[in-house]
């Protein structure tokens, strides 16, 4: 039974992208260690663990939740384009 916990800093992620996620890592289990076999669904386990910006550091910089915000604000920007 495969379980898997993605680790991500609070606030990149809506609902919607945490469901296509789940169901993309899903899919490519139920592939690779399940054989193809769907019925392997039932046995796939997956949670998003989200923490707060300031609990990170990514090299020398520690995020705060304005950048993580403006980051988001980017991505989505460039996203409508």
């Amino acid at each position: 039974m495969p379980y898997l916990n993605l680790r991500t800093v609070k606030g990149l992620l809506n609902d919607e992208q945490k469901r296509y996620l789940m169901e993309k890592f899903t899919e490519l289990l139920i592939e690779v260690e399940g054989g193809g076999d769907p019925d392997f669904r039932k046995m796939v386990w997956i949670q998003i663990d989200e923490q707060e910006p300031e609990s990170w550091q990514i090299g020398a910089m520690r995020p705060t939740k304005e950048q993580i915000a403006g980051f988001v604000q980017q991505r989505e920007s460039k996203r409508l384009k």
